[in-house]
C-alpha cells in the first residue's frame, strides 16, 4: 500500500514531480530555488517537497490516527530508503537519493517530522520556548539542510540559521492564525495568551477581543526580534548558501501587513507580484 503522495515508477522524474508540488504548494521556497545553481534544484526542490508534504499531513487526514500513520511512513522510509514501498512515492525518491548526494544528516529529516505530529491535535502550543523550539524543528532545520546541499563546505552558522527560522516560523504561523483558529488550533503560546487576558474559547469562536489583538502584536514584536538578529548575523552568510535564506526576506512584508490588518481573523496576504520582487531584490543584496 502506497501513501505519502502515491506514485508508479517511470511515469515521472521524481525531482520533477517535486518541483512542481513545491511550485502549487509552497511558491516562495519555489521562487527562492531558482536562484540556487541548476545543479543544485531538484535536491532542493526535493527537500521543500518534503517539507510541504508534511505541513499538510492535517490537511489531508480526517482523525489524528491517520496522520500518525502518515507521519510514521515518513519515518520508516528514511531509515528503512531500500523498501520498495518507499521508492515508490516520487518525493520519497528523489529526497533519499537528495540525502545520499550530499550526505545529508537523516536525524534531522526525522527531527522535523516528530515536531509535526504537534500539527495533528488541538493541543495549545503551551509556551513561548516550545513555540520555538517547534521553529527550530521546522523551519529553521528545512534552511540548515538546503544550505548544506548549496555548499556542503559552508561552516553552518547556528545563530544565523536559528534566528532565521525563528523569524519565518513564527511570521508564517501569526499569518496563519485566522485558519489554525477555524479548526481549533492554537499557535499563540498559551503563557502569551493569558498575560494579555486573552481567552483560548474566544479565538475559536472568533471573537476579536483587545485581548488577542495585544497578544498577537507582541508575538509578532518576537518575530521581529528573531528577524533583526538574523539581519545581524547577515555577514556570516556565504553567498553559496543564500538561496536557502531567501524566504526569510519576505518575512518584513508578512509582519508589515499584519500590524495594518484591522481584524486578526481575516487573511492579510501580501500581493504575489510583491513577493516575488521582494525575493529578487534580497537576491541581489545577497
Amino acid at each position: 500500500m502506497m501513501r505519502a503522495g502515491q506514485y508508479c515508477l517511470g511515469m515521472h522524474d521524481p525531482f520533477d514531480h517535486c518541483r512542481d508540488l513545491v511550485r502549487a504548494a509552497d511558491k516562495d521556497r519555489f521562487l527562492a530555488a531558482l536562484y540556487a545553481p541548476a545543479n543544485r534544484r531538484g535536491a532542493l526542490f526535493a527537500l521543500y517537497a518534503f517539507n510541504a508534504e508534511l505541513a499538510r499531513v492535517r490537511e489531508v487526514t480526517r482523525e489524528p490516527p491517520a496522520g500518525e500513520i502518515r507521519l510514521q511512513w515518513w519515518h520508516d522510509a528514511l531509515e528503512r530508503p531500500g523498501s520498495g514501498e518507499a521508492r515508490a512515492s516520487p518525493v520519497a525518491s528523489a529526497l533519499l537519493d537528495t540525502v545520499i548526494r550530499f550526505r545529508l544528516p537523516v536525524a534531522s529529516l526525522i527531527g522535523v517530522i516528530e515536531a509535526r505530529a504537534f500539527d495533528l491535535y488541538n493541543d495549545p502550543m503551551p509556551t513561548l520556548a516550545a513555540l520555538e523550539a517547534y521553529a527550530d524543528a521546522t523551519a529553521a532545520t528545512v534552511i540548515g539542510l538546503a544550505a548544506k546541499i548549496l555548499d556542503g563546505a559552508w561552516t553552518d552558522a547556528a545563530s544565523a540559521v536559528r534566528a532565521a527560522g525563528r523569524a519565518h516560523a513564527i511570521a508564517g504561523l501569526a499569518r496563519a492564525f485566522p485558519q489554525h483558529a477555524a479548526r481549533g488550533q492554537l499557535y499563540v503560546p498559551l503563557e502569551l495568551l493569558e498575560r494579555h487576558g486573552g481567552k483560548p474559547e474566544d479565538v475559536f469562536a472568533g471573537r476579536a477581543t483587545p485581548e488577542i489583538s495585544s497578544a498577537l502584536a507582541e508575538l509578532r514584536g518576537i518575530a521581529r526580534a528573531h528577524l533583526d538578529a538574523y539581519r545581524g548575523a547577515l555577514p556570516a552568510i556565504a553567498p553559496t548558501v543564500a538561496p536557502a535564506f531567501l524566504p526569510v526576506a519576505l518575512t518584513g512584508l508578512t509582519l508589515d501587513r499584519l500590524d495594518r490588518a484591522a481584524n486578526p481573523f481575516q487573511m492579510a496576504d501580501v500581493p504575489q507580484w510583491r513577493r516575488q520582487w521582494a525575493l529578487w531584490r534580497a537576491a541581489r543584496r545577497m
